[in-house]
Formats: C-alpha cells, sequence, structure tokens
C-alpha cells in the first residue's frame, strides 16, 4: 500500500496535495492544528486519517510522529512518502518590533518541527527496506531578503540548507532515500491574504503582492500541487537533493 504524510492539510496548498494523492490512491495522514472535514468525508481511492497537532509545541509533534510511526509499521507499504508543507509568514514586522514568543513559534513551525519529524523518520525507518521519499515545501523568501521578512526568510534558508544536508548524508550512507525541496512560488492562499493585510511600515513590498491579487497572478493550489503530485507519483524521476520549482513548469 502507498502512504504519504502531509503536514497543514487543514487549508491551502497541504489540503490540495493531500486530496490529489487521495485521488491516485494514495493513503494519506494529514496533521494540522484544525480538521478537515472534506478530506475526511471524501469519497476517493485513497484514505485519509486526521493527527490534530500544533507543530509549534515540539513535545506534542514528537509525540504524534510516535503514533503515526507505530501504525504505519502495522501497516503493509509499498510507498513512503513525507510532504512537510506546513509554515507560518507571521511576524511580518521589523527586526526590533516582534515578540519573542511570535519568534519562536514562528521558528518551531518553520524549521525546528521539520528538523525533529525528518530525524525521528529516518530513524524509524533505518531498518526497513522502505526507500523513503521526503520533500520540504521552501520559497524564494530563502534566496533574497525581504524587508519585514526576518524571520521567514531566514527559516526558509535553513530548512534549505538542512535539506541539502540530509540529502548528502543519505547519498553517502547509500540509503536509497531521496529528499528534495518544492518552491509553489505565490499562490491563492489564506497566508497571501495575511501578507496583504501587512501595513507598509511593516512589510514595504505589500502593495506588489495586492497587485499580484487583483491582477490575478497567483495560482490556484490545486494547479500547483498537481504539479508536486505528478512528480511523487513518478518516484523514480525523483533525484535526491533537487531543487523543483512550479516555475519549472509554469
Amino acid at each position: 500500500m502507498k502512504y504519504a504524510v502531509v503536514t497543514g492539510t487543514s487549508k491551502g496548498l497541504g489540503a490540495s496535495i493531500a486530496r490529489l494523492l487521495m485521488e491516485a490512491s494514495v493513503n494519506v495522514i494529514g496533521l494540522a492544528r484544525s480538521k478537515n472535514q472534506a478530506l475526511e468525508n471524501a469519497d476517493l481511492p485513497g484514505s485519509y486519517q486526521h493527527y490534530q497537532v500544533d507543530l509549534a509545541n515540539i513535545e506534542q509533534t514528537e509525540k504524534t510522529f510516535f503514533k503515526i510511526i507505530n501504525f504505519l509499521k502495522e501497516q503493509p507499504i509499498d510507498s513512503l512518502q513525507l510532504v512537510q508543507n506546513a509554515a507560518l509568514v507571521s511576524p511580518i514586522e521589523q527586526v526590533g518590533k516582534q515578540t519573542t514568543e511570535q519568534l519562536t513559534s514562528h521558528v518551531h513551525v518553520n524549521l525546528l518541527a521539520p528538523m525533529v519529524i525528518t530525524n525521528l523518520w529516518l530513524e524509524a525507518w533505518r531498518d526497513r527496506d522502505i526507500p523513503l521519499v521526503l520533500v520540504n515545501i521552501t520559497s524564494g523568501a530563502a534566496k533574497r531578503s525581504v524587508y519585514g521578512w526576518n524571520a521567514y526568510g531566514s527559516t526558509k534558508a535553513g530548512l534549505d540548507r538542512y535539506t541539502d544536508t540530509v540529502a548528502l548524508e543519505q547519498e553517502k550512507l547509500e540509503t536509497n532515500n531521496k529528499i528534495f525541496l518544492f518552491d509553489p512560488s505565490i499562490m491563492d492562499t489564506d497566508m497571501q491574504g495575511e501578507i496583504r493585510s501587512a501595513d507598509p511600515s511593516q512589510f514595504v513590498d505589500v502593495e506588489q503582492f495586492k497587485n499580484y491579487k487583483t491582477e490575478d497572478k497567483l495560482r490556484n493550489t490545486d494547479v500547483v500541487a498537481n504539479v508536486l503530485v505528478k512528480r511523487l507519483l513518478n518516484e523514480s524521476s525523483i533525484k535526491n537533493g533537487d531543487y523543483y520549482s512550479v516555475k519549472d513548469v509554469f
């Protein structure tokens, strides 16, 4: 059986990825703070199982993944994938005007949780003959500095370097595991709405992002998810350590 674990499935890109995988007969385990009744009630070839978790809470995240791993070890598995999609863009603000609580939650969700989860994941399946596929969702903000996105750009850059390093280690260890980055570019999501609501004093490029919406330049999450899911369904096409962007297609 084919299984995929996807974080951030309550809405947006994560929900689209989960549904498209289910349509392709993949059994999806989704994680988010809120449930997604549409996925849970969907009559599709692949099943959906939800775990409610706040990825900012690392202890809770670790316990949740132990439960998921224990469940999966009881299943007959032919393919196992991990899609780490969940992320925060807030706080959108200058350095010097942020709270420690905001920064802690941000770093936990965007960087520490993916590191902890990857560590648990690779350890859990070390002795199983199951080639793993892991994908971390990145952003163009990882490669350039954006006023007001000091936390977001930094954590995405950290995630990129972490992913590259894990790929290097897996290659040297000759595990046959693959990990890669996927850049979805700009999409029509709640995160974009949050960005557009920022004050210019917090985010100087806010007008540009408002124009993306009014000029219909934001891609639908289903369109973006389809690009990634097509790659996930063709595991032989995945290159360990690759950087794959929706812009490679559009």
